[in-house]
């Protein structure tokens, strides 16, 4: 009788990296942009010497998605985090749905931090602006099914959220764009910008995404599944995998067909959405939540098996089927963020996702500080709340930015009152049903784009005080914490 021939594998030598630890790449990155984030620290503290690695502060945007809106308003946001040199004291931007239009976009230029935002800004107002009807001509459909075709051909799944990818291409660009992923690292790798990081989350069938869902995370380094600390090289993302084992490499997916998973909450029926939403932005909330096991036995899967099942693929979508944020990698404990920038773009109630996730965090025992919230200010919120949990040091300070119109009606620019002339030019509507910037809106009339990046480039520039403050405060505990 023959002995069956049992072969071992160390986890360094399996093609599925098993490790909760930040990676070689990763922690690289962090050496090289500290030197970045303490420059701009120490400029903007004022502070006499230099500040020791261990007392730098890492700071982090984490934003919610929205559409074009939330694309646009992010613009806003940088801008004016850039015009107070305080865009280089930031380590990572974490994004999702239609703000990771707005990342891929950016992240197309290697050094788009290190230069003036106007030129970006620009480009974003000609895709905002421009008809649509076009993504839906004859010869966009064709390009669509070749598209599909190679793509299926090069032994990746099809599924009508690859579609939904190309017809994002189509709005974002006027030409094929071949970026993909891993084509960001040259955005990241001097350390010049911040870390990107997009978020999915994975679903199970037969489960809605409030009994079941697991947080995936994309860099332009790794795909990593935050709850086994499971991850592969991003260029390796929709190849199969087994028993930790690559058993099959297919080329790397473009980067529209991410965005088509990463904003997967708009890929099912428009004129549907359009129809029972045309009354209230809170539809999306409740149609998420409530709608979600419909969802699940529609979703089309995209083959990236990381787990052992390899028969059955992961299913990701959007993280706006369970919770409109990108907070979950940012709480990974090795990453040690002490500052958050919570720059909220969602429709509806906009304290919504930002108390689901401080309640989802209290239930992980994950260090997050308490939200406290009066009932007047939620009728009437003010531009900027700052959260810290003085007596836990794990938990980071949040700095949460709602999308709201509050003094920007009255002043043109921090301090500068509006004259009678340009009134109107204060008149934002970010909430009422009959708001130009509604979840179902693919485009925007160019003074609608301008004055929603006027308005959150206004909410950022009207707060600088709470940032610095925030920044002062991180610093501050740092150097309490040293040995």
């Amino acid at each position: 009788m023959k002995h069956a021939k049992v072969q071992y594998f160390r986890a360094k030598d399996l093609d599925v990296h098993l490790a909760y630890d930040l990676s070689a790449a990763e922690k690289n990155f962090l050496c090289k942009r500290r030197k970045y984030v303490a420059a701009a620290v120490k400029k903007a503290l004022q502070l006499q010497e230099e500040l020791q690695d261990d007392e730098v502060p890492v700071v982090a945007i984490m934003t919610t998605g929205g559409g074009t809106r939330s694309f646009t308003a992010m613009y806003g946001s940088l801008l004016g985090l850039q015009k107070l040199n305080l865009l280089d004291c930031m380590t990572y931007i974490a994004g999702l749905s239609g703000t990771t239009w707005t990342m891929t976009k950016l992240y197309e230029d290697a050094n788009w931090s290190q230069k003036y935002l106007e030129g970006a800004i620009n480009e974003a107002r000609k895709q905002v602006t421009k008809c649509k009807i076009k993504c839906f001509s004859m010869d966009h459909l064709k390009y669509y099914y070749n598209e599909l075709k190679q793509r299926r051909q090069e032994g990746h799944d099809s599924s009508f959220i690859d579609l939904w990818g190309l017809v994002i291409e189509s709005m974002l660009y006027d030409e094929k764009s071949d970026q993909k992923l891993s084509h960001q690292q040259v955005a990241v790798n001097e350390g010049q910008n911040p870390l990107p990081i997009y978020l999915a989350v994975s679903l199970k069938d037969n489960y809605s995404a409030q009994d079941f869902k697991e947080w995936l995370e994309f860099t332009p380094y790794e795909v990593r599944y935050l709850k086994y600390g499971a991850y592969i090289p991003s260029e390796h993302f929709g190849s199969t995998f087994f028993m930790g084992r690559l058993m099959k490499k297919l080329p790397e997916i473009r980067i529209c067909f991410m965005l088509g998973m990463w904003s997967s909450i708009f890929s099912l029926d428009f004129m549907y959405f359009w129809n029972l939403s045309s009354n209230s932005e809170d539809f999306w909330n409740k149609w998420t939540q409530d709608r979600i096991e419909d969802i699940d036995s529609v979703l089309d899967s995209h083959p990236n098996k990381l787990m052992e099942t390899a028969e059955q693929s992961l299913s990701l979508v959007d993280t706006g089927f369970f919770i409109n944020t990108s907070y979950p990698p940012l709480m990974k404990p090795e990453r040690k963020v002490d500052i958050i920038l919570h720059l909220n773009y969602s429709g509806g109630s906009q304290t919504l996702n930002l108390d689901q996730f401080a309640a989802y965090a209290s239930k992980q025992g994950i260090p997050f500080p308490k939200i406290e919230i009066s009932e007047e200010d939620r009728e009437n919120l003010k531009e900027c709340y700052v959260f810290d949990d003085t007596e836990n040091p794990a938990a980071p300070i949040v700095l949460f930015f709602p999308l709201t119109n509050d003094t920007f009606k009255k002043y043109k620019a921090p301090g500068v009152e509006r004259d009678p002339t340009n009134m109107k030019d204060g008149n934002a509507d970010v909430c009422s049903i009959l708001s130009p910037f509604t979840t179902r809106e693919v485009s925007f009339s160019e003074e609608n784009f301008d004055k929603l990046v006027k308005l959150t480039e206004y909410n950022i520039l009207n707060n600088e005080d709470k940032i610095v403050e925030a920044l002062c405060s991180a610093v501050k505990r740092r150097k309490q914490q040293k040995p």
